[in-house]
């Protein structure tokens, strides 16, 4: 909780011979302070110890009624800010203390983006983000500024004036009226992940100063989780038998079982290399690198599916482990070998990570921290969602318990 102490600042004195008196705020271990406007001579200061004492003199009474309300004013600040941020932090509380909210939350939204964009820009020609991650939020605030421009008839709109109205409009827009290659609307997750890209340009506005609010934080819809499709054990192994008469269909083969068995997103199999390759202390052969979209670790020991894919292509003469195939080709192809391996099911290149989570890992009594682990997730919680689909591993665990039983 934020606090507030009055101290005299005596190294200077007004013509009276009196100090200014200063407030010191505190918190979360971080102080800044603030001058109140108000002085006293230090030797009253210290006889009425600090204006604690009951004070007889008016202009005493009116300096600490004034002190009070500065503290009051420090209170509510806090209160109102942490609102729309959780994370206040003293250098905002201090701005709109001094009155420089108004010029900070004047900046226009858009060019908020940009400057976020540019940032963001930086760390994915630093490898630090994806190129996929980037289009993600220049394509935010394209549907922003179409927004603003048809709903508003403005070509800007300034930080401060964005209120419940304008993004509860924005959502209706995005998920009813926004038009992207010919297709009208914007489905609810998506939508969502839009909006947690408004939001964290806003936080990116915060941590730099750039403005004191972010009034999206008051979005609070969820994703929809939808359960994941994968391959069952016999429809992986009905496809790893088959033998297609295109050279096309078996690279691609090859690509979607070196993903079911090794969990790796399309973006990452193409960028991996045979500096990836590592052998451990005991001579296991592991893929060691990190997630292209969330950069966090993820280190997959080599299974053998794996090991005669990444031999079979050991001759290429680039430094990639596998073919370098498009995700758009890959997931045309899929279709092709789904019809062909007599699979009713919506195959993409994704359908690879989700199987190597249930049938390949979670199926075979895999620890759900270890899947996590390998999957390059950020929290245990982005896995769960497939061991929910598992029944069979919730039946395998009641079997023993009925046996412990009877």
């Amino acid at each position: 909780m934020i606090k507030t102490f009055f101290y005299l600042k005596t190294d200077k004195q007004n013509s009276k011979g009196e100090s200014s008196i200063y407030a010191k705020i505190q918190l979360k271990g971080k102080t800044t302070t603030l001058s109140t406007g108000k002085f006293i001579s230090k030797e009253r200061w210290d006889f009425t110890n600090k204006l604690k004492n009951t004070l007889r003199l008016n202009t005493e009474k009116n300096c600490k009624l004034a002190l009070d309300l500065v503290q009051q004013n420090i209170e509510n600040t806090y209160l109102e800010l942490s609102r729309n941020n959780t994370d206040v932090t003293l250098s905002e509380i201090k701005n709109r203390l001094n009155g420089k909210t108004a010029k900070l939350d004047d900046l226009d939204i858009l060019k908020l983006f940009d400057k976020h964009n540019d940032y963001f820009k930086k760390k994915f020609k630093a490898g630090e983000r994806s190129k996929a991650s980037l289009q993600k939020y220049n394509r935010a605030k394209d549907l922003l500024t179409n927004y603003i421009k048809k709903k508003h008839g403005k070509a800007s709109f300034k930080i401060s004036e964005i209120d419940n109205q304008f993004i509860y409009r924005l959502e209706s827009y995005l998920k009813y009226e926004s038009c992207f290659n010919k297709k009208v609307g914007i489905g609810h997750n998506s939508v969502v992940k839009y909006f947690q890209c408004f939001k964290t340009v806003c936080f990116y506005g915060i941590k730099y100063n750039l403005i004191t609010i972010n009034p999206f934080s008051i979005y609070n819809e969820k994703l929809v989780i939808k359960e994941a499709i994968f391959l069952t054990k016999a429809e992986l192994e009905r496809i790893e038998k088959r033998k297609f008469s295109t050279d096309r269909l078996n690279r691609v083969k090859d690509i979607f079982i070196f993903s079911c068995y090794s969990g790796y997103a399309p973006i990452d199999i193409q960028n991996l290399t045979k500096e990836n390759l590592v052998k451990d202390s005991d001579d296991s052969l592991w893929i060691k690198t990190n997630r292209a979209k969330t950069n966090v670790k993820s280190n997959v020991p080599v299974l053998p599916p794996v090991k005669r894919i990444i031999d079979k292509y050991s001759d290429l003469d680039v430094n990639r482990l596998l073919p370098k195939i498009s995700n758009q080709k890959v997931n045309e192809y899929l279709k092709e070998i789904a019809d062909l391996c007599n699979i009713n099911k919506k195959l993409t290149h994704y359908v690879a990570r989700h199987t190597f989570a249930t049938t390949v890992t979670l199926g075979n009594g895999v620890a759900i921290e270890n899947v996590s682990s390998m999957m390059g997730h950020t929290t245990i919680s982005m896995t769960q969602h497939y061991a929910k689909v598992m029944d069979r591993n919730v039946k395998n665990d009641m079997d023993k318990l009925r046996e412990k039983i009877s």
